[in-house]
């Protein structure tokens, strides 16, 4: 960071001072991480029954929402660049921004093994990968000035890196929010998980029926089961747990089992056929009687 903002300064590149500053954000959005990571790993309490798991989605969405600031900010620079057109010392700046890739992407490579499964992790993965681009891009506008004197190639490619940035940053938001809102998880079919529910035997009729992340990795689940009386309640949840498991990695479950003759099922909006979250339910009392 330090050697980019210094060699940004001496070759006055935007694209080197830019991809400096983007460095400066991952050290606060690293530290983020790492902290959010320690908090997680602290055990539930009674005022935090969850422990602190949400910590490392918060992360994430600051990540995001630093990320998409820092670029809007060299886009405003970069366009302030077209009027001015500054002197800019190609060769300098490429010798720089080559010995900047070659550090983003260890770092890329040490980061890239979990990105895919937390979003926390993720988030700086996509720093280091914008900075990662960022080398790239002054790399390809130094060589561009001191090749053939293009000096706005450093505008367009800041500009150019920025716009990817946002993009990357656009969809880790859009994830975090959803896991803040508690969302129904994107690779979680809530159809899918009703119809494999209702495909169990005993099983009359589901209600109640929510799966929402509680952190990266970990899905949770929570329904109301009508039943048949003559089923043991204990196997039944044997059998769901373990399809809910091997169909769709849910392990964190809590179901409530009722029979149709119960009062809290018998008065709940959705036994009578209203429209609930999830789906349609229409109890079919022949079907539970029977």
């Amino acid at each position: 960071m330090i050697a980019e903002f210094v060699g940004g300064w001496l070759t006055n590149s935007l694209a080197l001072i830019a991809d400096a500053g983007h460095m400066l954000t991952d050290v606060a959005a690293l530290s983020l991480t790492l902290a959010a990571i320690w908090f997680a790993s602290r055990p539930a309490t009674a005022e935090k029954t969850f422990g602190y798991y949400r910590l490392e989605i918060l992360a994430a969405f600051i990540n995001g929402i630093a990320l998409v600031l820092l670029s809007l900010f060299v886009i405003y620079e970069a366009y302030e660049r077209f009027y001015t057109k500054p002197e800019v010392k190609g060769a300098e700046l490429t010798a720089i921004a080559v010995g900047g890739l070659f550090i983003n992407l260890l770092a890329a490579y040490l980061l890239h093994s979990d990105d895919k499964h937390d979003l926390n992790m993720r988030g700086a993965w996509l720093h280091v990968m914008g900075d990662a681009l960022g080398s790239v891009a002054a790399i390809a506008a130094g060589v561009l000035i001191y090749a053939f004197g293009w000096i706005w190639a450093d505008a367009v490619t800041s500009i150019l890196i920025s716009l990817i940035i946002i993009f990357s940053a656009w969809n880790l938001i859009k994830e975090s929010v959803n896991v803040l809102l508690e969302g129904t998880p994107a690779h979680i079919n809530l159809k899918a998980v009703e119809e494999t529910i209702r495909a169990t035997e005993f099983v009359a009729d589901v209600h109640d029926l929510h799966v929402w992340t509680i952190t990266s990795g970990m899905d949770a689940l929570s329904v109301h089961i009508i039943h048949q009386k003559e089923v043991s309640q204990a196997e039944l949840l044997k059998t769901l747990r373990t399809k809910l498991h091997d169909e769709f990695g849910i392990d964190h479950l809590t179901i409530q089992m009722e029979t149709s003759e119960d009062s809290d099922a018998k008065e709940h909006p959705c036994f009578s056929g209203a429209n609930c979250f999830g789906s349609e339910i229409k109890v079919k009392t022949k079907a539970m009687n029977h």
